[in-house]
């Protein structure tokens, strides 16, 4: 009898301790505010990497409170975080907390903002469907994406398929960044990288060129109730990863959410093919807001029971997800 590993989940996040709670007497904007945590207009600013199942999140939220009008814009990660600086918004969804740049501007502007981790994203690698190579490394990726493996024939000695091409969402996008952070760690990229105008373009592109990789968040593809999600994973195939060094072909995965949940090194031990997905990062709720205006509200909505169970349904894991592994016959 063979084990495999399930995620049973057992609960949801709690709603974010002290929401609703006054952050600093007399802030910025206090006198004479028309907005209430559930009534009011605010301006937010989401990672465009995150735009179905933030927008997912917005129509739940409207429907449950519609005095509530949140203003959502979807934009590269800088261009997010200059906005949220700059006091053109009141509430940032972002896949990194601020760094010390960031910090030291908010000091400035006598503002204490909040971080609330809210989910953890996987970022799904995808080709073309025509392409067999669909396992691959995480070392394998990083000398894709800086040009040392440039054909197709370097990943498995396949014949057919020529010159690779990397496509990326945007320009300075967060998908970027991490590619460069935890996949790279620092080196440049290929020549052969282009930005796409966004990710449905990003897909787009993969699905009609054989010779493409791209990245993009799972919630692009994950959905199987979203009928566009669906549409978008039927165009390409996503890759299976994997980080161990001398990998069997069970050994690489997809960005499911068993594998995006952190596991236990007891749990690691017990169960030897339990891994977790290399390419997760996690996702941040982040509110400037001095008062508990309608930004605080939907930022406790996301981080809360009913925010969380929409993560859920999305393929992407809550941050408060409990779980528990058991084991059942393989069939």
């Amino acid at each position: 009898m063979t084990k495999r590993a399930h995620l049973l989940t057992t609960g949801a996040a709690a709603v974010l301790a002290g929401a609703f709670t006054v952050a600093a007497c007399n802030g910025p904007g206090s006198p004479g505010a028309q907005d209430t945590p559930t009534s009011g207009t605010v301006a937010v600013s989401v990672d465009e990497t995150f735009a179905p199942i933030l927008q997912a999140q917005i129509d739940t939220f409207s429907k449950l409170y519609p005095n509530a009008h949140v203003k959502m814009s979807f934009q590269p990660e800088e261009k997010v975080m200059l906005d949220l600086i700059n006091d053109k918004v009141k509430v940032a969804v972002v896949a990194r907390e601020l760094n010390a740049e960031e910090k030291a501007d908010f000091v400035k502007q006598n503002i204490i903002p909040r971080t609330t981790r809210i989910g953890i994203d996987g970022l799904a690698i995808v080709v073309n469907r025509a392409n067999p190579d669909s396992l691959l490394t995480v070392a394998q990726l990083a000398d894709i994406f800086t040009g040392k493996i440039s054909n197709w024939s370097q990943v498995s000695g396949k014949k057919g398929l020529a010159d690779i091409n990397v496509v990326f969402d945007a320009n300075r996008s967060s998908t970027a960044r991490f590619v460069r952070d935890s996949v790279t760690h620092g080196k440049p990229l290929t020549t052969r990288v282009f930005a796409a105008s966004s990710n449905p373009a990003l897909l787009d592109y993969v699905s009609t060129h054989p010779n493409a990789i791209g990245i993009v968040g799972v919630n692009w593809i994950s959905d199987r109730d979203d009928p566009t999600a669906m549409k978008f994973a039927n165009k390409v195939r996503v890759a299976s990863i994997t980080a161990r060094p001398h990998p069997k072909p069970a050994d690489y995965i997809q960005p499911y959410q068993v594998y995006l949940a952190e596991k236990t090194p007891e749990q690691m031990a017990q169960y030897p093919d339990l891994q977790n997905y290399p390419l997760r990062r996690n996702l941040y709720v982040i509110s400037r807001e001095a008062r508990a205006g309608l930004g605080t509200g939907f930022a406790s909505f996301v981080a809360g029971k009913n925010g969380q169970l929409i993560f859920q349904k999305s393929g992407l894991l809550p941050a408060q997800m409990q779980a528990r592994i058991m084991t059942t016959p393989k069939l």
